[in-house]
């Protein structure tokens, strides 16, 4: 397990200036400067381009590919001269490629800036508050996998597990996650992450076992401090939660699960064959991030049918961010076959399920299972048809009066 020493420290705001500091160096992307000991390195608008991308993406590999899409707006471009923007890059900050102390090079593979960086958002609110922020590190998983986690809000701390589709930044300004994260965050220090090959984790899929992924959730809460927290988990994150809670019954005080199932699609359905499952991943792949494509018809129908244009927009915008075609497919595929039937006996934490009673994904039958199996575990049917609980859906204050009740009340009850 990686220790604190390995962490990376970004500030974000919503909106506005930022200034990123690292080793002896300020970049600042208003006034389109860089700064060293305070006075300013004047460095050419690729070279400022490449140092952005890397600040951007601190303690994670930045492909070549990358590189020249950003840099070169992906026009075909010598070695010599991508080495030579390297090379100046390196100067400007200090750093040469004999040490690589804040360019780390990974050969045939791409850069890494590895100084500790610490983002400074200067916007406030129309009101002359600051506007409320989120800290963003990042840890490595048992398997060196790369995790992003956040940190919002202030008081005891409330986890709430990486699932399909998420982004740190992206959804805290969405319509569709921001609302609820900021209620979270408004009384309890709310940690989250965004799952292996998602978001601003590692991109690569190193592996897509459940081990896998309750491994990153104990990466996060370990890297994080935390000794006992509440979880709370939505859709996939709920198989990976009881496992955890089974696993550490110590560290988790409380389990809140929405719209989860113990069994995968192809755990739970004997019809659903491989062709069946080809024919998805193929509508994912050819589908994925594009508006009128029949994969966003149909997700649009499955998993959210209430959606208001905004919403079903955002789910766009968040689909290309989060993560590529291929590795959507490679995760969906990996859900499907996950079963934590038998570990539900074994959670022994006060646990409150809720599953909306029109969920298409997940069925009603999964979270009544779930409640069924889990000792003492309470059990709230809404009336929805939406997987993803949206703030347009009239369910969706119910969702999360419901959760903050539970996650209220004094340990015992």
């Amino acid at each position: 397990m990686c220790s604190s020493s390995t962490l990376i420290l970004l500030n974000i705001a919503v909106g506005g200036r930022v200034r990123y500091e690292f080793a002896d160096c300020v970049l600042d992307t208003e006034s389109y400067q860089l700064q060293r000991f305070g006075t300013a390195v004047p460095v050419e608008p690729q070279v400022f381009e490449l140092l952005s991308l890397l600040v951007e993406n601190a303690g994670k590999l930045v492909s070549k590919d990358k590189i020249i899409e950003r840099v070169w707006d992906g026009r075909i471009v010598s070695e010599a001269t991508i080495s030579a923007r390297i090379n100046a890059a390196r100067t400007a900050v200090g750093d040469n490629g004999k040490s690589q102390a804040v360019i780390r090079t990974v050969q045939r593979r791409g850069l890494e800036l590895v100084a500790p960086v610490e983002t400074d958002c200067n916007e406030t609110s129309p009101a002359g508050t600051a506007k409320r922020t989120q800290t963003i590190h990042f840890v490595r998983s048992e398997d060196g996998t790369s995790i992003a986690y956040a940190r919002s809000g202030d008081g005891s701390p409330v986890v709430r597990a990486g699932h399909f589709l998420t982004h740190l930044e992206k959804d805290w300004s969405s319509p569709v996650w921001g609302p609820y994260l900021k209620e979270l965050s408004s009384r309890y220090s709310l940690i989250r992450y965004d799952q292996r090959g998602t978001g601003l984790s590692e991109a690569e899929l190193k592996g897509t076992r459940i081990e896998d992924y309750v491994a990153d959730l104990k990466a996060v809460v370990d890297a994080a401090g935390l000794e006992t927290f509440p979880l709370v988990a939505s859709s996939q994150g709920v198989p990976i939660s009881i496992v955890f809670a089974a696993a550490y019954p110590e560290r988790v005080s409380r389990l809140v699960l929405y719209g989860g199932f113990a069994q995968g699609r192809a755990r739970r359905d004997h019809q659903y064959a491989n062709d069946e499952a080809n024919a998805l991943m193929a509508l994912i792949r050819s589908g994925w991030g594009k508006p009128d494509s029949p994969f966003m018809v149909a997700f649009t129908s499955v998993f959210c049918p209430g959606a208001s244009k905004e919403e079903m927009d955002n789910m766009v915008e968040i689909q290309l961010a989060s993560t590529s075609a291929e590795n959507a497919a490679t995760i969906r595929a990996a859900f499907d076959q996950f079963d934590v039937s038998a570990c539900l006996p074994q959670v022994r934490v006060p646990t409150l399920i809720i599953h909306a009673n029109g969920d298409a994904v997940h069925p009603v039958t999964q979270g009544r299972w779930l409640a069924s199996e889990i000792p003492g575990a309470e059990f709230l049917q809404v009336e929805s048809n939406n997987h993803v609980y949206l703030p347009s859906d009239p369910a969706w204050r119910q969702i999360v009066d419901a959760q903050l009740e539970f996650l209220s009340r004094e340990p015992g009850r």
